[in-house]
């Protein structure tokens, strides 16, 4: 028995000849398609389409329903690879997500705030996100997890530290290749910069990181996370004057979140400690191995 046989359809609308149908057997489509899927880069359909035919088949699906459910299929798995590889792009150097975050330990900024920013709406509107606090209060957590959500609905994110972009404008410096680099931070839809004011800059660094930001102005948003309040900044930057611009390119319709003083992570530790110390006196103060007359039991 031949394996093929050829079918050909007059296309009812321009009377042409349709493009040839081929009767195969199954192991010859399976073939076929795996053939295909490989040179039209279609890893999921090819991994999916002989379980979704055999549910098609048990389903009584039309052809339009299985071809739509095979594409889909491929849709889906494609954007979910493209979410994650965005998210791979951005260089985070944790995975954190705003879910996660325990807004009972920063009543101050309303779920609804925070939801809001995860929709990414301040970020089409080029807006500056400024996250303030002392170590450990979720500054980081917050920045990366908004990077994470933006990374995830498609868009050109970086996360770097505020020590690690001056280094590499140095060194893009020294390499003559200065605007190469602020051109490409500057094309991102999303900026995170961490650990502002951790480190005083010295005036060369501090008019290199300028120039991003000068480059990003109310054109594309950057979120800044930082461990001291705007008017200690100036340790940070030496020339007072471009310490001001700083604060005023970055203050200028921006979202401002303080996330207060106490270390999350101390507190945390404390519980845990205290947790521990309560099951030592609880056990201690338990069930006695002695009957009530006093005398051991067996």
């Amino acid at each position: 028995m031949s394996a093929t046989a050829t079918t050909v359809i007059t296309d009812p609308g321009s009377g042409r000849p349709a493009p040839a149908v081929t009767r195969l057997t199954e192991p010859a489509a399976e073939a076929a398609i795996s053939v295909a899927c490989t040179v039209l880069h279609l890893p999921t359909i090819r991994a999916e389409a002989t379980r979704l035919a055999d549910v098609a088949a048990r389903e009584r699906l039309s052809h339009r329903t299985f071809l739509a459910e095979v594409l889909s299929a491929e849709c889906d798995d494609r954007e979910a690879r493209r979410r994650v590889r965005r998210v791979h792009e951005a260089h985070f150097p944790r995975i954190k997500r705003l879910e996660q975050f325990d807004l009972t330990v920063l009543p101050t900024l309303p779920p609804a705030t925070l939801s809001a920013l995860a929709a990414g709406a301040w970020i089409d509107a080029a807006e500056p996100v400024v996250l303030l606090g002392d170590s450990g209060t979720g500054k980081s957590h917050l920045l990366i997890g908004l990077g994470i959500a933006a990374a995830e609905a498609g868009r050109r994110v970086r996360y770097v530290t505020a020590a690690a972009l001056v280094n590499e404008l140095a060194e893009a410096s020294e390499a003559n290749t200065v605007a190469r680099v602020v051109g490409r931070y500057g094309r991102l839809d999303l900026l995170c910069l961490d650990e502002l004011g951790y480190v005083r800059l010295d005036a060369r660094g501090a008019e290199l990181l300028f120039q991003i930001l000068t480059e990003r102005e109310e054109k594309a948003s950057i979120a800044v996370a930082s461990n001291a309040p705007f008017s200690e900044w100036g340790a940070t930057f030496p020339d007072p004057r471009l310490a001001a611009a700083v604060v005023d390119r970055l203050t200028y319709r921006a979202h401002i979140i303080e996330t207060g003083h106490t270390s999350y992570r101390l507190r945390t530790t404390q519980a845990r400690g205290s947790g521990k110390n309560t099951s030592s006196k609880n056990a201690g103060n338990g069930p006695s191995s002695m009957d009530p007359s006093g005398k051991d039991t067996p």
